[in-house]
């Protein structure tokens, strides 16, 4: 397996070791996807100041507003995050040359 396929592998993992504690291992619950969150990117949590932010991000997220999140709906947190943090580090990287 590439690194890439391992990567893509490695997302469904987690989503599937967090998603059906309620039942449906299709999607995440809100419960669900705290502590994935939580377990998960637990520098980008800590770096949140609203003690609402889960609720607000599952807002966001839940495209279909079914109040749970799908493979797909997470996909989106994954990619809007990944490049915030490319961002970052092409920011670095100038900074970095100068």
């Amino acid at each position: 397996m590439t690194q890439l396929e391992k990567c893509m592998q490695d997302l469904m993992l987690i989503f599937h070791n967090y998603s059906g504690e309620d039942g449906d291992k299709a999607t995440l619950s809100k419960k669900e996807m705290k502590k994935l969150i939580e377990k998960e990117l637990p520098t980008f949590l800590a770096a949140q100041k609203d003690p609402k932010f889960v609720d607000s991000l599952m807002k966001d997220l839940d495209q279909n507003r079914d109040d749970k999140i799908n493979f797909e709906e997470f996909l989106s947190l994954i990619c809007g995050l990944s490049m915030a943090c490319e961002e970052c580090f092409r920011r670095s990287e100038k900074k970095g040359k100068k």
